[in-house]
C-alpha cells in the first residue's frame, strides 16, 4: 500500500471516519438503551454497525495515508 493522498485528504479522511464512528454509536445507543429498544424495527442496529464500519476504515485510509477510491484510478478531489 502506498500512500496517495497528501495532509489535507488524511485529514479529511481521519474527520469523516470519527464522525461516522459516532454517528454510529448513536445509532447503536438509540437501539440499545433509547426509545427504539422495544420495537422491532432492526433499521438503527444495521446503521449503527455499517457506519462504524466504513467510519473505521475511513480512519484508517486517514492514518495509513491511502484511499481505496483513489488505488481504483479514480480521481478525488481531497
Amino acid at each position: 500500500m502506498l500512500r496517495n493522498i497528501d495532509a489535507r485528504g488524511k485529514a479529511y479522511r481521519l474527520t469523516l471516519g470519527l464522525v461516522m464512528a459516532i454517528v454510529g454509536a448513536g445509532f447503536l445507543a438509540l437501539r440499545g438503551l433509547g426509545p427504539l429498544r422495544d420495537q422491532d424495527w432492526d433499521w438503527p442496529l444495521y446503521a449503527g454497525i455499517g457506519l462504524l464500519a466504513i467510519g473505521a476504515f475511513s480512519m484508517f485510509e486517514g492514518w495509513a495515508g491511502w484511499c481505496a477510491v483513489r488505488a481504483m484510478g479514480f480521481r478525488t478531489r481531497v
